[in-house]
């Protein structure tokens, strides 16, 4: 059974999985205000505009909250480290964390994304970042 349920893309994010595709992290902005926001959505809450771009992030942030994730069917495997990260865009991003133990994760944990393809789908993934250079 794979790990992983492939994204269907629409509308809204085909975008954000292009972007993967290419080990780009991707995120969306309004053009008319320039809101940013994740995840993408069709119109602005702020102006209402329906008119959006795509942006490339810088692909660093910190990490705010996490859980570790237990397969029960597999209860004896390593527990998947699931994170909310605060990019450096001002945005939220859920996603996994991997190369750190789960008793060295912390609030503010520096990290950078890096494309990984698990069960045949390439995902965006965040390890830590030593040379993080977090911009506030």
């Amino acid at each position: 059974m794979p790990r992983v349920i492939p994204p269907v893309p629409d509308a809204d994010d085909q975008f954000f999985w292009d972007g993967v595709a290419e080990g780009k992290l991707l995120l969306q902005r309004c053009a008319s205000c320039k809101t940013k926001r994740h995840p993408p959505s069709p119109m602005c809450a702020v102006c209402l505009s329906v008119e959006r771009e795509a942006f490339e992030a810088t692909g660093r942030g910190t990490v705010y909250s996490w859980i570790a994730s237990h397969h029960p069917s597999t209860p004896d495997a390593e527990p998947r480290i699931v994170a909310l990260i605060d990019l450096d865009e001002g945005l939220r991003l859920v996603s996994n964390l991997q190369g750190v133990a789960l008793t060295d994760v912390r609030p503010g944990l520096p990290v950078e994304v890096f494309f990984a393809e698990i069960d045949g789908v390439k995902l965006p993934q965040f390890r830590p970042s030593h040379s993080h250079g977090h911009a506030q």
